[in-house]
């Protein structure tokens, strides 16, 4: 068994919700070796996300961002946090819902997922800039 563990640099990306299987994977140049194994993709920041969904239809970002400025809007009146502006608190509060974290089988150094399931980040900032991800590899 071989551990691997590497923090990756995604380039800014728009508020909204993006697909970034493909580029996580290009640059996991430690992931050709694993033929089994487990992934675990962090983002180290506290107002973004990584969750895995629908990878085919379009329309599913659109309404993840639909249901989510619905149920934690920017600028609430309620939030006490709001010195980093009024996309900061409700970014927080995103980012706790989908979660920071996503663990992913590998097989022959790629992830092993479903056929309609891809990685996302969830953007909640609208000027979030680069976001880094940490990897960790377990495999054989």
């Amino acid at each position: 068994m071989t551990v691997e563990q590497t923090v990756l640099t995604l380039p800014p990306y728009p508020r909204g919700y993006h697909l970034i299987t493909e580029v996580v994977e290009r640059q996991l140049s430690s992931a050709a070796r694993v033929n089994r194994g487990i992934a675990h993709i962090m983002i180290m920041h506290t107002s973004a996300g990584l969750t895995l969904n629908e990878n085919a239809d379009p329309d599913v970002r659109d309404d993840f961002r639909t249901i989510f400025d619905q149920l934690v809007p920017d600028g609430d009146s309620r939030y006490i946090h709001t010195i980093e502006g009024t996309d900061d608190m409700a970014a927080h509060l995103k980012s706790t819902i989908t979660g920071a974290s996503v663990t992913v089988p590998m097989r022959d150094g790629r992830f092993f997922l479903g056929q309609w399931q891809g990685l996302y980040l969830c953007e909640f900032r609208n000027q979030g800039g680069p976001r880094r991800i940490a990897i960790t590899i377990l495999g054989e």
